[in-house]
């Protein structure tokens, strides 16, 4: 069901890719060279696909929960997998379902030009959010002791009343009064506890509302009361400032590809939206190969920070790449030109993709692994990814907007005026390349990684398919 989730969102998302920068020049009031930064109706309906854009963080999540250190490494394999699959079915979809001419007048323009693809990302959704509510379980041990979803609907409308109130809420005040019996008080400087900390009143309103369940529960887990410099150490914070610039490099990239392959030369490379829904696709190919065949084994080999350093590194080089890839039509344009400037065309935008999509693919599973394994606990699992997946959503909300900015500047900028997107975010990845130099934890890695030999095979390991260790030692190791 996870797989099912992460492939319709992919789908859907990847969809978007090969005909949006051509959407947008057909907006009212917007020239061609005004294609990043589109009118006030698309950025409504991608604030509203960020409201309800959280389950890569669920995903992972749940992945984190279903699975310890033995065997995480092959599940969170495929998880790119996924997306690489979904990276191929939406930019087919996105590219070849556009229909330009009216389908019952051909002899007539198509006043819906791009409906048939989000009908068909709307559809997959549709049956993504079925499945999911008829055969998604519950991942969360803990998860018994919510209430049940009216009480916590109710709760929520509670919770933003009171936010709003000159009282204090009572979701504060639960908290400390639990801190109380617990034993825990707070203390000021003076050594004197605050009798008017929680008055007698509060607490008999609390025992008035004591049968209305808090909006967020508290697990045994959470009750152990872990510290904060417990949770977010110098890794933990490393690893989310680092994963904020991977997205925001990824994202950027993702959204800058499409408007400069479209735009027309000098800046751009003047390609159709099937041509970009191809290469796309090709990316996505890679990805599937690559993670099936490659990340396993050389994940294995350097580990979980080595790869992700790759990674980031990987973004700076194919950032830089880009910008000198060829045009379609040479440098003389006669016909053979043309047709060796399509050939090296594909040949340099290939090599290109290539290196992106593997480090984007690489990273992402690095990446989604160290954060697993930095949390404490699972109690705050959750907690990380969703901070993760909230950096995440701020590389989302601002990287097409800078991107698409920083290639409208570039258009009136020659030569070579794409170079300055491409340039300054392959800069801010080398910055993330830098800063992960500073995660050295070796409780990050996955089981049956060894640091000190980890050129060097295993005595009694086992041999498993793909090059894992034996289950049964780890497993024994683990308990």
């Amino acid at each position: 069901m996870l797989a099912i989730i992460a492939l319709a969102e992919q789908t859907a998302l990847n969809s978007i890719s090969p005909y949006l920068p051509e959407m947008a020049s057909t907006f009212p009031e917007v020239d061609t060279e005004q294609v990043g930064i589109t009118l006030w109706q698309a950025i409504l309906v991608q604030a509203l696909m960020g409201l309800v854009n959280g389950n890569q963080g669920v995903i992972s999540t749940c992945l984190g929960e279903i699975t310890d250190r033995s065997n995480q490494s092959r599940a969170f394999k495929y998880l790119p997998v996924i997306y690489g699959i979904g990276g191929i079915t939406g930019p087919i979809a996105g590219g070849l379902l556009v229909r330009k001419t009216n389908p019952l007048h051909p002899d007539q323009p198509n006043p819906y030009p791009y409906l048939l693809p989000n009908l068909f990302s709307a559809a997959v959704l549709m049956v993504d959010l079925i499945l999911s509510m008829i055969f998604l379980k519950e991942s969360l041990g803990s998860a018994q002791e919510l209430p049940p979803l009216g009480k916590r609907v109710v709760s929520i409308f509670s919770w933003m009343w009171q936010f709003t109130s000159s009282h204090r809420p009572t979701y504060l005040r639960r908290g400390k009064k639990r801190q109380r019996s617990n034993g825990y008080h707070s203390v000021p400087a003076n050594g004197h506890a605050d009798a008017t900390d929680y008055s007698e009143d509060e607490e008999d309103e609390d025992e008035a509302l004591g049968d209305r369940p808090s909006l967020f529960p508290q697990s045994q887990q959470q009750q152990q009361n872990l510290t904060k410099s417990e949770v977010f150490n110098r890794d933990t914070i490393l690893l989310l400032i680092t994963f904020l610039i991977f997205q925001l490099a990824n994202i950027s990239y993702n959204s800058l590809y499409p408007i400069f392959a479209q735009a027309r030369p000098p800046t751009g490379r003047h390609l159709n939206p099937q041509e970009i829904g191809i290469s796309l696709a090709f990316a996505g190919l890679v990805t599937i190969l690559f993670q099936v065949g490659v990340f396993g084994r050389l994940r294995e080999k350097i580990g979980n920070k080595i790869t992700y350093r790759t990674a980031l590194a990987g973004f700076v080089i194919a950032f830089l790449l880009m910008p000198w890839v060829g045009y379609k039509d040479g440098s003389t344009g006669d016909e053979t030109a043309t047709t060796t400037g399509r050939v090296w065309l594909w040949v340099e935008l290939a090599a290109v993709l290539i290196i992106k999509t593997v480090a984007a693919v690489g990273g992402l599973t690095s990446a989604l692994l160290l954060i697993t394994n930095s949390a404490p606990s699972h109690a705050v699992l959750g907690t990380l990814n969703g901070l993760a997946q909230t950096l995440s959503a701020a590389g989302r909300a601002v990287g097409p907007f800078i991107s698409g900015s920083l290639f409208t500047v570039a258009t009136r900028v020659q030569p070579k005026g794409e170079a300055l997107a491409f340039g300054i975010f392959g800069g801010i990845s080398f910055l993330g390349f830098l800063l992960s130099f500073g995660i050295r934890s070796p409780g990050l890695e996955a089981d049956g990684w060894d640091e000190e030999s980890s050129d060097d095979e295993e005595e009694g390991s086992g041999s498993g398919s793909g090059g894992e260790p034996d289950d049964g030692g780890i497993a024994e190791r683990t308990r």
